[in-house]
C-alpha cells in the first residue's frame, strides 16, 4: 500500500484494499489531455462481499445523459456531456436576479477494477441526482487439492 493511502486508510478507518479504487486511472492515464475540459464527479465506494457498489452524485442529469462503460478490460469510466437546463422563464418582464447554481461541466471519473470484479455483470440506475453503479464480483477461485498418491 503507498505510504499516502497507507495514512488516509489509518486516518479515516478505510478498508486495506481502498488503494484498488484510491487513485483512480491517474496514476494509470498517460493520456492527460484526454481529460481537458472534464469535471471528475464526486463517488463514495461500498465494497460488499458479493459486489463493489458505487455512488456519484449527478444532480440534474438524467439517465441519457450519462454513460457507464468499460475500458481496457478493467477501467470502469462514468461520463457525461449532457448539461443541467435552467428553467426557461415564459412571462415577460422576468429576469433572474441571482444565478448561483452552476450547471455541471462535462463530467467524467474512471476508476480501476480489481481483478475480481466481474466486468460482464455490471448494472447502473439513475435516481434523485444519485448514479449508483453496481460491479459484482467473481467467485473466488477453487483452493487447490492436495492429493497423496501412494508409492507402489
Amino acid at each position: 500500500m503507498s505510504r499516502v493511502a497507507e495514512t488516509m486508510s489509518h486516518w479515516f478507518s478505510f478498508p486495506e484494499n481502498i488503494e484498488k479504487f484510491m487513485f483512480p486511472s491517474r496514476t494509470q492515464d498517460t493520456h492527460e489531455n484526454e481529460n481537458k475540459g472534464f469535471s471528475s464527479i464526486p463517488a463514495d465506494i461500498l465494497d460488499t462481499p458479493k459486489e463493489f457498489i458505487f455512488f456519484l452524485d449527478v444532480p440534474g442529469l438524467s439517465k441519457s445523459d450519462i454513460q457507464v462503460t468499460v475500458e481496457n478490460e478493467n477501467t470502469l469510466v462514468i461520463k457525461s456531456g449532457g448539461k443541467r437546463k435552467r428553467e426557461q422563464v415564459e412571462e415577460e418582464g422576468c429576469k433572474y436576479i441571482r444565478l448561483e447554481r452552476k450547471p455541471p461541466q462535462k463530467l467524467m471519473m474512471k476508476f480501476r477494477l480489481p481483478e475480481n470484479a466481474n466486468v460482464s455483470a455490471i448494472t447502473a440506475k439513475c435516481e434523485n441526482g444519485v448514479l449508483t453503479v453496481v460491479v459484482e464480483k467473481l467467485p473466488p477461485p477453487p483452493k487447490p487439492k492436495t492429493v497423496e498418491v501412494a508409492i507402489a
